[in-house]
């Protein structure tokens, strides 16, 4: 093929010769296949060519198609392509699960009287804010960086006390480097900390909650029991504002919708794979990473055996650290991701990072909820 043959829009296969040697190019919609032969070993050969793609606006990868190599460029797009409806609907369905767990948690009456699930209103904001914060918070910095990556995915789980099994965004390109790794991983805990901080201190000073007769008197009423981190204690001991009130009245639900924020950060930075917390030990400790990750779900299991064994707690609490043992355990054998340029992280970041694991043990409980009969 001639070189005036070649797709302008990507370099060109003079540019890889060192490299990559290419032998044919093609044009696949809005990507470009580069077919040749590797000269070198591919984590070399990705250092070398990644940069070089993402400068022309792609993200490249290397792949093997029937026998032949394949390098493999598409549009790095980082905004949004057209109306997300996918993340809309899911938003929209997590407002109405997050609203009927806030009805609950009021003590409305939505069978009876449709109309007071709008009760549960300051809950859901509560709740919908320190979520869409922390994964606000992931978005804007991949975007910083030129990383793809989708709006928000809220879960809702109308079920549950909380209605919510949190928010993901999905990242759908190659790290550049620690700096990115580490900046997208530690910008969702501390936004989604500031926001739940926040949420918190408004939902202190707001009214507790009565419990009303039909409740405390009711065979079907399932006591609730939360622990309290020490940040949510400290929060408490600032304003002035009680945890514990008498019999018949309970902390405002806005409360509660702070303690699901300051649970959601300390799981998130479990250090392990996919984790914030994973992105976090990844781009502090480099490849020495795996020798630290396998002991994290040893330790929640360790956990989990103590609670069971040595403390009274109710066995839900218990199957809280087995089935987050478990999905580390998936995770850590998932690995975590891999930047393409592997250089150590500035002084800077250095300090946020151990900052940002500090803060999250201070969102650590080791009972963090019990469901009594």
């Amino acid at each position: 093929m001639a070189d005036s043959d070649w797709p302008s829009a990507g370099p060109s296969p003079d540019e890889l010769d060192a490299v990559f040697s290419v032998y044919e190019v093609r044009e696949d919609g809005d990507r470009l296949l580069y077919y040749g032969e590797p000269l070198v070993a591919q984590e070399r050969l990705v250092e070398e060519l990644w940069p070089r793609f993402r400068e022309a606006g792609y993200e490249m990868r290397l792949t093997n198609q029937v026998g032949e190599h394949v390098l493999v460029a598409e549009p790095n797009e980082v905004g949004v392509d057209g109306v997300p409806w996918t993340n809309i609907v899911l938003a929209v369905l997590t407002v109405c699960s997050t609203l009927w767990a806030g009805s609950m948690w009021y003590h409305a009456r939505p069978f009876q009287d449709p109309a007071s699930i709008l009760q549960g209103w300051p809950f859901m904001l509560g709740i919908m804010t320190v979520l869409g914060v922390h994964e606000f918070g992931h978005y804007l910095a991949s975007r910083y960086h030129g990383v793809r990556a989708s709006l928000p995915y809220f879960i809702p789980i109308p079920i549950s006390f909380i209605g919510t099994f949190g928010a993901v965004i999905k990242m759908k390109g190659r790290m550049p480097d620690r700096r990115a790794l580490f900046d997208i991983g530690v910008s969702g805990p501390l936004a989604g900390l500031v926001a739940t901080v926040l949420v918190t201190t408004v939902g202190l000073y707001l009214d507790p909650v009565s419990v009303p007769e039909r409740v405390m008197n009711s065979d079907q009423t399932v006591q609730v029991e939360f622990g309290y981190p020490l940040l949510l204690q400290g929060l408490s001991a600032l304003t002035g504002q009680p945890l514990e009130y008498p019999a018949g009245r309970a902390v405002n639900p806005v409360v509660i919708a702070g303690w699901v924020g300051m649970f959601v950060t300390f799981l998130n930075l479990i250090p392990v794979g996919q984790f914030d917390g994973g992105h976090l030990l990844r781009s502090l400790l480099g490849e020495a990473h795996e020798r630290v990750t396998p002991f994290i779900p040893v330790t929640l299991f360790g956990l989990a055996g103590y609670l069971y064994f040595f403390d009274n707690v109710a066995g839900n609490a218990v199957v809280i650290w087995v089935f987050w043992g478990i999905f580390a355990s998936v995770f850590s054998m998932a690995g975590s991701a891999t930047p393409v340029s592997d250089d150590g992280l500035d002084d800077r970041r250095k300090v946020v990072g151990v900052l940002t694991i500090l803060l999250g043990i201070l969102c650590f409980h080791p009972v963090p909820i019990q469901v009594l009969q």
